[in-house]
């Protein structure tokens, strides 16, 4: 059975947590990781320990997604495969949302996810291979009460992996869409005493999005929903 090789990853909207294992599991496999964020200053340490590259983003921002792949094709090389990981949210009662903060929730959650996809699509379609994985939510499936915004984001990113796997997929290039249904432990988070395994491991999320990354072409996921054996459906 022919399992997929790659030597180089672009993480946007890479931090510590959920971005931070996946960085570390692709790096293990001696790929290559590029980081992108936002801000970069919490990232030194994590590049240090896996040499990876990092870069100044604004994932919303056009010329900064071109600045970004000029930059790594200049310096690291086209990405093989690029995980979308940035996440805004505004919350409160619908009479109540600023209308620009739903504007940067959708830019950062949906649009940011079509300017990275595209980029990464026109290098990726001359060597008819790669992968592009976006990070969904819970409000991916689900509209909750006073999360009107993150829903409508997170909808349409679903949405977009949905309609570029149609596309791309016959064309050589692995689209999928990862629903992260629960919350994830961290540092900041920790999981009661009294209900194991109730968060989300980092390390076990990024373990599936390797599964996805090798998956032989035969049997190519379009989505993948992980959750907690405690969360409900």
């Amino acid at each position: 059975m022919m399992v997929e090789r790659f030597s180089r990853a672009l993480i946007v909207g890479a931090g510590s947590g959920l971005s931070a294992a996946l960085a570390r599991a692709l790096a293990a496999e001696g790929i290559k990781v590029a980081l992108a964020a936002r801000s970069t200053a919490d990232l030194a340490g994590l590049a240090k320990e896996i040499g990876a590259g990092v870069f100044t983003c604004d994932a919303s921002r056009g010329a900064d997604i071109d600045k970004l792949f000029s930059d790594l094709d200049a310096s690291f090389g086209a990405p093989e495969i690029v995980i979308y990981n940035p996440s805004y949210r505004v919350r409160g009662p619908f009479i109540d949302l600023d209308p620009a903060e739903v504007e940067k929730t959708l830019m950062v959650s949906a649009y940011g996810g079509f300017l990275v996809g595209q980029a990464a699509v026109r290098r990726m379609l001359p060597k008819h291979r790669g992968v592009i994985l976006f990070t969904g939510a819970s409000a991916s499936v689900k509209g909750y009460a006073e999360s009107a915004p993150f829903a409508m984001g997170k909808f349409a990113l679903r949405g977009l992996a949905q309609s570029m796997s149609r596309e791309l997929h016959p064309k050589g290039i692995h689209v999928a869409h990862v629903v992260i249904d629960g919350g994830i432990k961290s540092e900041r988070r920790a999981e009661a005493a009294d209900k194991p395994a109730s968060l989300l491991d980092p390390q076990a999320i990024a373990a599936s999005y390797m599964h996805l990354i090798h998956q032989p072409h035969s049997v190519w996921s379009a989505e993948l929903e992980l959750r907690p054996w405690v969360e409900r459906f």
